[in-house]
């Protein structure tokens, strides 16, 4: 359950770095509440497979039950606090007010990035380096809408899973676990959603995005047809029955990644 050490490290970090500036703000405390809700959801995952030697650990309607709830106490922290409801669409000039109904898109991205971020956790150093490289786009384009805070904390996020990673590589000695993956995750679409660049996140997440689709279309596949059109799901178990090593699939996965980050950054900077 290395995943306790990089949650330990966001908080201190985000914390001591926000309170040089000024005092920690509303959106520093929603980050910390979704990273450490999720990551208890993670903990308690965990402890129950480790710890207690139950296989199965939470059951799947446990979890989303807690995510739910977490992504509920967030929008409403989120409504009172009087945060934008407005989405735009990159490229474009189209942006809408979801009102209530941003409620349920917050939870559908919530959930679904957390799920993302726990599935493509599949390999050593997988999640830390991608996820590394997703916060360090959103903490450049914070620092450019002069979102200090939240800047501060995806620098911390990165700072958090770099140390991590340390350890994590291939061969790794330290696991981050379910605790790490599903509070990255929740921390990715959380800062997303207070940057307003939720739609964004598609391109600089897409690494969690592209593993997400191919076990949804495994199943699709496989239901309808029989058939599977990968090896294996998440796609990064695909190429290692295709032969590629791990730490060729690895970076390779690290590499795609930071060039969705680059284009996430284009696109939002200069187009």
């Amino acid at each position: 359950m290395g995943g306790v050490m990089i949650l330990i490290s966001i908080t201190i970090t985000t914390l001591v770095m926000t309170g040089k500036f000024s005092q920690p703000s509303v959106e520093t405390y929603l980050l910390l509440f979704v990273t450490l809700g999720f990551g208890l959801l993670g903990f308690l995952d965990d402890f129950i497979k480790v710890v207690m030697k139950r296989n199965l650990g939470l059951t799947s309607k446990q979890k989303l039950l807690g995510q739910i709830i977490i992504s509920v106490i967030f929008y409403f922290i989120f409504k009172q606090s009087e945060l934008s409801t407005v989405i735009s669409i990159p490229l474009t000039d189209i942006s809408f007010d979801l009102g209530w109904g941003y409620a349920l898109f917050i939870i559908f991205w919530m959930v679904g990035f957390s799920n993302a971020v726990n599935l493509t956790d599949g390999l050593d150093g997988l999640v830390s380096g991608t996820a590394a490289i997703a916060f360090g786009a959103f903490a450049v384009l914070a620092w450019n809408q002069s979102q200090y805070e939240l800047s501060i904390f995806s620098v911390a996020v990165v700072g958090a899973v770099l140390g991590f990673l340390v350890f994590n590589a291939h061969p790794a000695k330290v696991f981050m676990g379910d605790t790490g993956s599903l509070a990255l995750g929740g921390a990715i679409a959380t800062v997303a959603i207070l940057a307003k660049l939720e739609i964004i996140l598609i391109i600089i997440g897409g690494i969690f995005v592209i593993e997400t689709l191919s076990v949804i279309l495994q199943v699709i596949s496989f239901k309808t047809t029989g058939k599977r059109i990968f090896r294996m799901s998440p796609l990064h178990h695909h190429y290692e029955l295709i032969g590629w090593s791990e730490w060729r699939v690895v970076v390779t996965f690290w590499t795609v990644g930071l060039l969705f980050a680059i284009l996430g950054i284009y696109i939002e900077v200069w187009i």
